[in-house]
């Protein structure tokens, strides 16, 4: 991999972790089209660090005062917003594994991130803000994050949709959805780390993974900024026909046997 292709690689995953594409599901067909398969899982790993960071900074208000009060109701919001998550994550995760590995299933799961999205907008915009979200509110959008686990059903996009039907107001939607995603992709990057230790790493250049996430953490921050501004005013029924498209795309490619 050299650094144009990581800076591509860092770029794809900093933008479609936030904007309601799902990231995986665009990270394998970066992968795929650079063939760097085989870097699939340290590669994956690093650029998570980058979007972590990447919310790191945007949050760092919110996560020292959460630092400094670690008894908050926000605290608690999150540790049961991420439990099904957690649990999706260890009875499924092998089997999840293999389908990102593949691919076989990936333009099924655009199209259906598409269907949420759609109907999202059929959603009536509620009043509620972060300070006003119960415990249920939270253990359901998070059971949301956690039908995320397959590859291409975009993690953000689930979790807003979530909270939108839990009348959270829009901008509150997307800002708690990225909150949420914080510990998800912190014990993410943590288990794949565990399991880098167990396998081989492939020879990638040190300059090409720090050009990977630098790039992730930067993307990643532009699109933060840019979502929560964005479904505030906007429709995600554009993000819904763009994955329509891809995943239709993806389906011919593999339907002729080309992909």
């Amino acid at each position: 991999m050299d650094w144009l292709q990581a800076i591509i690689l860092g770029m794809i995953q900093g933008l479609t972790e936030f904007l309601p594409i799902s990231s995986t599901g665009h990270l394998y067909l970066g992968r795929k089209l650079f063939g760097l398969e085989e870097a699939g899982l340290f590669l994956d790993t690093m650029l998570h660090i980058g979007t972590f960071i990447a919310l790191l900074v945007f949050y760092k208000d919110i996560l020292i005062k959460m630092l400094l009060n670690p008894f908050s109701k926000l605290t608690l919001l999150l540790i049961v917003g991420t439990i099904p998550a957690v649990i999706a994550g260890l009875l499924f995760s092998d089997f999840f594994d293999d389908l990102s590995k593949t691919g076989v299933t990936i333009g099924w799961e655009f199209l259906l991130t598409g269907v949420f999205l759609w109907f999202a907008d059929s959603i009536k915009n509620g009043a509620k803000k972060v300070e006003d979200l119960s415990l249920f509110d939270s253990l359901f959008i998070g059971s949301f994050q956690a039908f995320a686990i397959f590859p291409a059903i975009s993690r953000s996009g689930m979790t807003i949709v979530g909270a939108l039907i839990r009348k959270m107001d829009k901008e509150a939607a997307a800002y708690f959805s990225f909150l949420l995603s914080i510990p998800a992709i912190f014990g993410g990057v943590v288990f794949q780390s565990k399991e880098l230790f167990t396998g081989s790493v492939p020879q990638i250049s040190l300059v090409s993974m720090l050009f990977a996430t630098l790039a992730s953490a930067f993307f990643g921050y532009i699109a933060v900024k840019f979502m929560i501004s964005f479904v505030k005013r906007n429709s995600l029924k554009v993000f819904a026909v763009y994955v329509w498209g891809l995943g239709g795309f993806i389906l011919v490619l593999q339907g002729l046997k080309l992909f």
